[in-house]
């Protein structure tokens, strides 16, 4: 088995990496402030082809598999996790145009998508649907030509921001197989939005509600068939879990590779920090769960391109694997700085309060247990 990255995939990782380093990592405090990502940093992320990265390339995409998204996210978020993982929901959007829209919807979303000129939000949770998605209420009704939308998305990641709301909603009965995706544009009359959640951490990224009130969208925004929103839904998440899981990963290993340099200049009873043997023992600890836990990430995505059987589960593994260590290495390390890690300044505690979000989002870290624990039961059947 050949662990080792190709010679493109490591030139992948390190294009990501040396443009967060430099077009984001300088910012990412002072955009924290400001609680938004400029919207200028967009057309130099689509010029690298990091706008549609699973789009094909006839629709303007990169056309790459779901181990080299992971690589770039990982990337990415070493300079910072919230606006990495902001890109990693426009993408998971576009890998659900591209996989599951028609040739015509392809031709309409995907190359603006794909040069950001259209930001795209994926709204699934609303405000008594979290956990339980299949519970949604928000519905749309046929009108006309069109499709006349009522409800409310909860927690939506550029509720206000974005131009453009892949949103799943109730076109039939109860249950997953009466919810349908639909597209819905910015300015879209009846198309509202709360105001900005204060959050813990993603603070860059804008937060909002997104409410439907007699939204009316035109037939042709139906992604795919009605009544299969919920299980495109789904499979949008398998991808997506394996992102937001290579952005904890990122960050922590950026909180990690800063500790080490950090305790070979603190110095304590007369020698530096990371010459106390009890240290290095928890140095080693984090180094392990990182590795650890990047194996298993690349493992997961490579099982999803391959179109294993089993690879939501092994998603769903990698998801809780890794946000999980994630976070305890990147509040270890908040730790060993002691109390220079609780400031601002040296950038730990912005990892950490980042980090914990990932452990909630695109399906709980307790609904990866149940999904992996099914899906054992399911084995045994």
């Amino acid at each position: 088995m050949d662990f080792a990255l190709t010679e493109e995939q490591t030139a992948i990782f390190e294009m990501a990496r040396d443009f967060g380093q430099d077009r984001i990592a300088p910012h990412a405090h002072q955009w924290e402030q400001d609680g938004t990502i400029p919207k200028d940093l967009w057309p130099d992320v689509a010029a690298l082809g990091l706008g549609g990265i699973f789009v094909a390339e006839e629709h303007g995409g990169s056309g790459l598999g779901r181990l080299d998204g992971t690589l770039i996210f990982e990337a990415l978020s070493m300079a910072c996790p919230s606006v990495a993982s902001f890109l990693s929901i426009h993408n998971m959007c576009g890998g659900m145009i591209q996989k599951f829209g028609s040739d015509a919807a392809r031709e309409r979303w995907l190359p603006p998508l794909a040069r950001m000129e259209k930001i795209f939000s994926y709204c699934l949770t609303e405000p008594g649907s979290g956990s339980d998605a299949a519970a949604l209420r928000s519905r749309a009704e046929r009108d006309g030509d069109g499709w006349l939308l009522n409800g409310t998305k909860a927690f939506i990641s550029g509720g206000g921001y974005s131009d453009a709301y892949l949103s799943m909603v109730r076109t039939g009965g109860d249950g997953p197989r009466g919810i349908s995706a639909v597209i819905v544009e910015d300015a879209t009359p009846g198309l509202s939005f709360g105001a900005p959640e204060d959050k813990m951490g993603w603070r860059s990224q804008p937060t909002a509600q997104v409410q439907f009130d007699d939204c009316r969208i035109p037939a042709d925004n139906l992604l795919g068939e009605e009544g299969r929103g919920f299980s495109y839904a789904m499979a949008g998440l398998d991808g997506g879990r394996l992102n937001i899981a290579a952005s904890a990963l990122g960050g922590a290993q950026a909180a990690l590779d800063r500790t080490v340099a950090y305790m070979s200049e603190r110095r304590a009873f007369g020698k530096s920090l990371d010459q106390f043997q009890a240290l290095q023992f928890r140095l080693a600890e984090m180094e392990t769960a990182l590795q650890s836990s990047r194996i298993f990430l690349r493992q997961a995505a490579w099982m999803l391109d391959q179109g294993a059987p089993d690879a939501t589960k092994f998603c769903a593994m990698a998801k809780l694997q890794v946000t999980d260590r994630a976070f305890e290495v990147a509040n270890q390390c908040l730790q060993l700085h002691g109390g220079y890690g609780y400031l601002a300044d040296y950038g730990i505690e912005k990892i950490v309060r980042d980090l914990r979000v990932h452990q909630i989002l695109e399906g709980t870290n307790e609904i990866m247990r149940l999904i992996i624990g099914r899906s054992m039961l399911a084995d045994r059947g």
